[in-house]
């Protein structure tokens, strides 16, 4: 074996960076299965049993991630300032109270309190704490490592029957209690493998040593300087990525929030059933999250996202439209792998463009923007599908401006540094530690 082998492969056993990757993915597996998945198999539960409307569901779904967009920034400021490690348990700690809150839940105000309590330890035990402790760990796999994690992610939602079955069998209630313990559990351990910093093991970017990789080609726009937070927003990529982002999710939370609706109203189909339909979605997108690992570490991310969105669009189409099942499975293949193959992108290529130091309040300014995308889709098709009695002009509107995402992601080009601030070395990143 050459030395440059020897040494990477050294560098790389036991390297924590593919831990916290690790532990990120079942974390996000269990989030998956039962907060973002688990979410429309709850609503066509609680609708059967109390006849809440689908515009009311839209609202309790778009609130929760208005929430999380609003807590994003100062959360940002605290993954860069203060240890992972107890973010991540106060979040859990949050889920478990909420989870239990919501199997006692008799009105569609206290339904409403206790989504916004488990909106609150979501976020601070989800998507961005996990994804800043991951991408601190890497530069030239860090599409692959954040792909590993969202595989998690795409194997809670696979398993979303799980949670019908445990409906049928216990009751949504002792169902929704137990959930919230189980994820309290799972979290409160693995949050001490996300909190450990790159400082504290003294472990290089990647595992490997720098000066064995430094010939080899590079993502496209990764900076050897760092962006501040004010650097990145004053840039049109900082806009054009927040702006694609967006768009994505105009698709993404509304299948979230009223493809089982959709299923069981417009077209018969029974609760389990729909489930399975919207538990095969995971499944292409772990096939995407896997592939999209790969390719955003060789090809042009922004391409990917901006192919991915025009599957996105396609794919609602399908769905919107279909006349044979053949055409809803269309939709389950095209949207599950634009979303697995995209989704990974999104941070990385933010991390590629403005580096890592600022990385956590970069991502939650840019959750405030991609938010309003998220509450809006949802919001759209359910006031629509209540006023007009079906999905479609509301599904068919939100499919055609994911070309609008198309033209975003296009036009997401690589910053360029300030002369005055391009010599300017990035501080180290201080996640997992005070």
């Amino acid at each position: 074996m050459n030395p440059v082998a020897r040494t990477r492969n050294e560098l790389r056993n036991g390297f924590h960076g593919w831990r916290v990757s690790a532990a990120g993915a079942a974390i996000w597996a269990f989030q998956g299965l039962i907060w973002v998945q688990g979410f429309g198999n709850l609503a066509v539960v609680l609708r059967d049993q109390f006849g809440w409307s689908k515009t009311f569901f839209s609202a309790a779904f778009s609130i929760t991630r208005a929430e999380g967009a609003l807590l994003g920034v100062p959360l940002g400021m605290a993954i860069k300032r203060w240890n992972v490690k107890a973010i991540m348990r106060v979040g859990a700690i949050l889920q478990l109270i909420g989870f239990l809150w919501i199997s006692q839940i008799e009105s569609q105000a206290g339904f409403m309190a206790a989504m916004i309590v488990v909106a609150a330890g979501a976020t601070l035990a989800g998507f961005l704490t996990i994804t800043a402790a991951t991408v601190a760990w890497f530069e030239r796999k860090r599409a692959q490592a954040l792909s590993f994690s969202s595989m998690g992610f795409a194997v809670g939602g696979f398993a979303g029957p799980l949670l019908v079955f445990g409906f049928s069998a216990f009751g949504w209630r002792w169902t929704m209690a137990m959930a919230g313990i189980v994820l309290a559990v799972v979290i409160w351990p693995l949050a001490a493998v996300m909190g450990v910093s790159r400082e504290e093991t003294g472990e290089p970017l990647d595992g490997v040593d720098p000066e064995s990789v430094a010939d080899e080609p590079r993502a496209e726009g990764v900076q050897d300087a760092d962006f501040t937070t004010r650097e990145a927003i004053s840039t049109h990529s900082f806009w054009m990525i927040a702006l694609g982002h967006g768009s994505a999710l105009l698709v993404v939370s509304s299948v979230m929030a009223h493809l089982q609706l959709y299923l069981t109203e417009d077209r018969g189909y029974s609760a389990s059933r729909a489930a399975i339909v919207a538990g095969f979605v995971p499944l292409f997108q772990f096939v995407g999250t896997a592939s999209g690992g790969y390719l955003g570490d060789r090809f042009n991310k922004r391409l990917i996202a901006g192919i991915a969105m025009l599957m996105h669009g396609v794919g609602l189409l399908s769905l919107t439209y279909a006349s044979h099942w053949l055409l809803i499975a269309v939709f389950v293949v095209l949207h599950g792998l634009a979303w697995g193959a995209r989704g990974p992108q999104m941070a990385a290529i933010r991390a590629d463009y403005f580096g890592t130091s600022s990385f956590s309040t970069i991502m939650g300014i840019s959750s405030l923007i991609i938010t309003i995308f998220a509450i809006s889709g949802p919001l759209l098709a359910g006031a629509l599908a209540d006023s007009t009695g079906d999905y479609q002009i509301g599904f068919t509107i939100i499919s055609c401006l994911t070309a609008v995402g198309f033209v975003f992601f296009a036009l997401a080009t690589p910053p360029t540094k300030t002369p005055a601030s391009a010599g300017r070395m990035a501080e180290p990143a201080r996640l997992g530690r005070r």
